[in-house]
């Protein structure tokens, strides 16, 4: 069994093939790239795969089993044709089974739900594909706060318009172990997983930064509509937007749901004590 992994270049395909290589069933992985030599550090065949071009997708597709398609970047109206040309492509070519990393979050009423929609589409296209499948749910991932700790630092505190509620949080790591099962488990096909940790508050989160990084930060809780200004001011409309329209969907709790993660890994997910205390400086 071939197993493939679209855009292999960027850091969930990267973690996906590197899960993959951990099991060690000994099926060939073979990565997809927009530029193949970006990926070149994986270890694997990687071939051309751009969401954009089905004919290039269906060639670099030729002799695969099993598709892991993640999802695109690009705006929502434009990522439901590109996943169209994959599963065109991967049916043309012979795929019998497709997994799809979509995400959670609000689907109506925020921002951030055109992209939670577009997600939603491809989802009834991949079920409707005639290929087996099965879909995970990404959590938020976690890494970009981690990442942000000199911002953070600088300011003292996390501010967002999540306010109380919480969020069930991520890393890359443990959704590339979810979907190295996904892969290559088929009880699992058929079947749609949200995917990730014990939902937190962002005063929680302030917490295990403070104890990986010693800081003191706090948590300021700041209104929908003010925050949604304030990072349209710094990211622009459109990546502001989304930004605030992904605190809105915590704030309105749509991301402290339960998670389907020790059904897809048979483990619990990492705590987040466990976690952070990777981080510690």
């Amino acid at each position: 069994m071939t197993i493939a992994v679209t855009a292999a270049s960027g850091q969930l395909g990267g973690e996906i093939v590197h899960a993959l290589a951990r099991l060690d069933t000994g099926a060939p992985v073979v990565g997809l790239a927009r530029t193949p030599e970006n990926a070149s550090d994986l270890g694997i065949d990687v071939r051309p795969g751009d969401y954009g071009d089905e004919q290039q997708l269906q060639a670099s597709l030729e002799g695969v089993d099993t598709l892991l398609l993640i999802s695109g970047n690009e705006q929502p109206d434009a990522r439901i044709p590109q996943h169209r040309n994959v599963l065109n492509a991967a049916k043309a070519a012979g795929v019998g089974k497709v997994v799809y990393t979509s995400i959670e979050g609000a689907e109506e009423g925020t921002a951030f739900s055109p992209v939670v929609q577009s997600n939603r589409q491809t989802e009834a296209d991949v079920r409707a594909s005639g290929m087996a499948w099965a879909i995970g749910r990404n959590g938020i991932y976690i890494e970009p706060d981690v990442e942000a700790i000199d911002d953070y630092r600088a300011a003292g505190e996390i501010v967002n318009s999540a306010g109380d509620a919480r969020c069930g949080y991520t890393p890359r790591r443990e959704l590339a172990d979810a979907y190295a099962q996904l892969l290559v488990d088929p009880s699992h096909n058929g079947s749609t997983f949200r995917l990730h940790g014990e939902p937190i508050t962002q005063a929680q989160l302030a917490g295990y930064l403070n104890q990986a990084f010693g800081t003191e930060l706090v948590y300021r809780s700041m209104g929908v509509e003010e925050y949604l200004a304030d990072r349209t001011a710094v990211f622009g409309e459109f990546l502001g937007s989304v930004i605030a329209g992904i605190y809105e969907g915590i704030r309105s709790g749509a991301h402290d749901i339960p998670s389907d993660f020790e059904t897809v890994t048979g483990r619990p997910h990492q705590s987040w004590d466990d976690y952070f205390s990777t981080l510690q400086t």
